[in-house]
């Protein structure tokens, strides 16, 4: 196992490096290094020029319009982006329904979908959740009849991260009752302007717009709108799920904000407290194996030994990072970082105007830090709560 990167891997990242900081606009990163709120143009901004370059499909292969990078670019890749502090690519587009498309879609679906994928027009949301259908996803009960050349939807899908700027949503919806739970689903892609599909906020502990319901009401969907065959739905579920999943680790990210974590402690003068400072570099150490882990798999796929199946370890492992250093970010603010101010999440919002001035001390890298604490608490529960990861991996990984 091969743990260093090749001199033909060092001057790609270099490349990668000088485009990203040229191209990346600099009141978008510094939305990001600062943990201020991104809006919709934000994001796609970044994602449309990214797809001017033909990279907001990085991981995509030379015969679907993406540029044919290997494991190990497409790590250096994220990674450059994430400490140029480039927003995270919303994935559900690029890195979840585009696989599925092109490996069980039709060429007329890959056709029509793909382009408005990779130029970063369309935005895609995810329909898998349900009440009572989370982490038990083959228990969902949104139903699809078909008539003739359409299908009819009706059901509510939940927890759909940034679904009120969907434009096409892909769903799973159950299209027979008969044999396994499993057996019944079908993969299905809707226009999220059809008549009958309707968006509900959910409003989330840290405030923020970020989630939501989604209802179908008698919504008719072109047949010719089904990815592969009818109640095969849960093979390309899973095919999509391990591309999220490892995704989720989001390591880079965690480095990133590692530093952040640092410039904060040093603010409020922690660094010469030895008990502090130890928490910082345990955390550290964490990232560490983490990305281990990462370049494990990586130097497997490079020498084509597939590893084991680790998706749901670097799920684990990265949720709970994300977890641990915003409690430290937390602790190194202390009482300063405990107000949950919503309007600090805007760039250019003056903390030590809170309460007229009331709030002494205030400082602008401590405002946003409850926010970002209470916004993590949710990462050990979406993609799979980390208890059934953790079920998964007993099975799979330790047998």
């Amino acid at each position: 196992m091969d743990l260093n990167f090749t001199d033909a891997e060092l001057a790609f990242r270099a490349e990668v490096r000088d485009w990203v900081r040229a191209n990346l606009p600099a009141d978008i990163a510094h939305k990001v290094r600062h943990a201020l709120r991104l809006n919709k143009d934000d994001l796609q901004r970044w994602a449309k020029i990214l797809g001017a370059k033909g990279w907001h499909g990085w991981a995509w292969p030379k015969q679907f319009g993406g540029p044919g990078w290997n494991a190990v670019q497409r790590h250096l890749f994220e990674e450059e982006c994430a400490l140029a502090c480039a927003p995270r690519i919303v994935p559900f587009g690029p890195v979840m329904v585009a696989p599925v498309i092109m490996a069980f879609g039709t060429p007329e679906q890959q056709q029509r979908f793909l382009p408005g994928i990779m130029s970063g027009e369309v935005w895609w949301s995810q329909g898998y959740s349900e009440p009572g259908s989370g982490s038990d996803l083959a228990s969902l009960k949104c139903r699809a009849e078909r008539q003739g050349d359409k299908y009819i939807v009706n059901g509510q899908k939940t927890w759909t991260t940034l679904g009120q700027y969907g434009d096409w949503i892909f769903c799973l919806v159950r299209t027979s009752t008969e044999g396994k739970p499993q057996t019944g689903i079908s993969f299905l892609l809707i226009d999220m302007k059809t008549p009958g599909v309707s968006v509900k906020p959910i409003i989330m502990l840290d405030g923020e717009h970020e989630v939501n319901e989604v209802w179908f009401d008698n919504v008719e969907v072109p047949a010719e709108n089904l990815i592969g065959e009818e109640n095969k739905g849960w093979t390309y579920a899973k095919h999509l799920l391990s591309h999220e999943r490892t995704n989720i680790a989001d390591v880079n990210r965690a480095k990133r904000e590692l530093e952040r974590l640092k410039r904060i402690a040093k603010a409020e003068g922690l660094m010469d407290d030895t008990r502090f400072r130890d928490q910082i570099a345990l955390c550290e150490v964490d990232v560490v194996a983490l990305e281990m882990m990462v370049l494990r798999v990586l130097s497997g796929e490079r020498t084509g030994k597939q590893p084991l199946d680790v998706a749901g370890l670097l799920k684990i492992r990265g949720s709970e990072l994300q977890q641990r250093y915003t409690e430290l970010m937390m602790l190194a603010g202390g009482p300063l970082a405990l107000p949950h101010v919503h309007e600090a999440m805007e760039a250019g919002w003056q903390g030590d105007q809170w309460l007229g001035g009331a709030w002494i001390g205030g400082a602008s890298h401590a405002i946003p830090l409850t926010g970002s604490y209470l916004n993590v608490r949710k990462t050990t529960i979406y993609g799979g709560s980390n208890e059934v990861q953790r079920n998964i991996v007993a099975q799979t990984v330790l047998g």
